[in-house]
């Protein structure tokens, strides 16, 4: 076994490749605030160590909480859990050590992060139980990752300004409807045990609508986001972008072919997070009123 084969166990078994979801909405946050506040090299490391650490935090739990359910599931039994590739032990240390990274970082941004981690850390651990009693785990999951951009405008800025609250919006929507989508996969199987979901409750047609109307909200909160900071045409010429790249995920995913889920999970939205933060920071640099960065190293 290579010395890299326990750092790759652990990646795959978190799904340290989704980062791609909200890293890049967090950087986005991170940018809008840098531009009303300046933004140091330190701020940006320790907001990128906050990320990772509630992401490791929030999927270990969640394989710990779901690892019986995945076991019994033909699509996820052969997580790492389930196949004893790594040890429940293993993973609560991995949470732990990752939660108390969150709050250590948010300790050296500022006392409002320090506060606040603790409520971060609920909720993203709180999703996974939340299959259990409610079909509204989606918005749960949602609001976890909505809750990556507002954190990192606060780390930058010390505070609350509705931009970031509307840019949480948008990505609580945005995921809220992809992991919709994703579920309607495990649909039999969780009507089957009676664990709770959209599809479930609506079944495959009405999840698919509900997943439309959500990101109909994510567009129109991104609209917003744009004329709340202030930004120009390319920020809004890259809503139009992520408006056809949703539009294209739709047409991958019909209640009678699922195939494609995937392709519309992964690829659709990796797209999306990393068009939005591309298109917001080069509206920033190029247009925006005053410097966006106020680079220094302490």
């Amino acid at each position: 076994m290579s010395p890299s084969s326990p750092i790759v166990t652990y990646g795959r078994m978190i799904r340290f490749s989704h980062s791609i979801f909200a890293l890049p909405f967090a950087f986005s946050g991170a940018a809008l605030a840098a531009a009303v506040a300046g933004i140091t090299a330190a701020q940006v490391g320790w907001i990128i160590l906050a990320m990772v650490a509630a992401r490791s935090a929030a999927m270990g739990f969640n394989r710990l909480v779901d690892r019986h359910i995945d076991a019994a599931n033909p699509r996820t039994a052969q997580r790492e859990l389930p196949q004893g590739v790594v040890s429940p032990l293993a993973v609560w240390i991995l949470v732990v050590l990752s939660a108390l990274a969150l709050i250590g970082a948010a300790w050296k941004l500022n006392p409002l992060c320090l506060a606040l981690s603790p409520v971060a850390l609920f909720v993203v651990g709180g999703y996974s139980f939340t299959k259990r009693f409610t079909w509204g785990s989606h918005l749960v999951l949602g609001l976890g990752l909505g809750l990556a951009p507002l954190g990192a405008w606060i780390a930058v800025a010390g505070q609350f300004n509705p931009a970031p609250v509307l840019l949480g919006l948008a990505v609580m929507s945005w995921v809220a409807g992809f992991d919709i989508l994703y579920s309607c996969q495990d649909h039999e199987y969780d009507k089957g045990v009676g664990l709770h979901s959209i599809p479930v409750r609506f079944g495959l047609v009405g999840a698919l609508r509900l997943a439309r109307i959500l990101h109909v909200m994510t567009i129109v909160f991104m609209l917003c986001v744009g004329t709340v900071a202030g930004l120009r045409w390319i920020y809004f010429a890259g809503v139009g972008a992520i408006t056809l790249l949703l539009c294209w995920e739709h047409r991958l995913v019909r209640p009678d072919d699922l195939t494609k889920v995937n392709t519309a999970f992964m690829t659709a939205n990796s797209i999306i997070s990393v068009a939005y933060f591309a298109f917001t920071l080069t509206d920033l640099l190029l247009l925006g009123d005053q410097p966006l960065w106020a680079v220094s190293v302490p």
